[in-house]
């Protein structure tokens, strides 16, 4: 997959530094995976895939300006919505160290004022209210609305990157809940929210 130019035919508004960033990720993320094993993605094609489907999303989202990624493992999609939002505050939450680490550490060599990284499970995190949280392969979408209840309002978003069974997971959710699905490929995109 050529990732620039599959990205730049989505219309997807990318800030200057995006691909630079992505580059100096990539390479970070293949010395990191040879220890630490922080991510399936072992070569550059399937980590192209992973970023693209981490960003796939920026292509329908509203503008926010405060984002929560709940268990952000090394990177997806939380941190690659970072490098594409400038202006929102990402907040990646991240219990195992190693990959917490690797986030702190992308962080700081990119020198990323929009990105704070919680060494936590969600659960132990104050509450505090986020436009939009996102989550990829944590778990399914009753326990992500659960560990989501104190950082949501009325008005928050919630986007859940889920596989063909969101559609068995969607009778689990309270009927307050307004949601899209977006489909690509194989991949569901779910939106939900009070207010869609």
């Amino acid at each position: 997959m050529d990732l620039k130019a599959t990205l730049l035919s989505e219309n997807i508004s990318l800030p200057d530094n995006f691909f630079h960033n992505v580059q100096k990720y990539k390479e970070h993320l293949f010395k990191w995976n040879k220890i630490h094993n922080m991510t399936g993605a072992k070569d550059e094609n399937t980590l192209n895939e992973f970023i693209y489907d981490a960003l796939y999303p920026a292509s329908f989202l509203p503008k926010v300006t405060s984002l929560m990624d709940i268990g952000t493992g090394a990177g997806f999609p939380g941190m690659i919505l970072a490098f594409a939002l400038p202006d929102t505050q990402v907040t990646l939450v991240e219990p195992l160290h190693k990959r917490a680490s690797f986030l702190q550490f992308i962080k700081a060599d990119l020198g990323l004022n929009n990105v704070t990284v919680v060494k936590k499970r969600v659960e132990q995190m104050e509450p505090q209210i986020f436009e939009l949280i996102t989550s990829r392969a944590v778990t399914d979408t009753k326990m992500l609305l659960t560990l989501s209840k104190n950082f949501r309002d009325e008005n928050s978003k919630l986007l859940f990157y889920k596989g063909e069974k969101v559609f068995d997971e969607m009778s689990d959710v309270d009927a307050k809940f307004q949601h899209k699905v977006i489909e690509r490929d194989n991949r569901h995109y779910l939106l939900l929210g009070e207010n869609l």
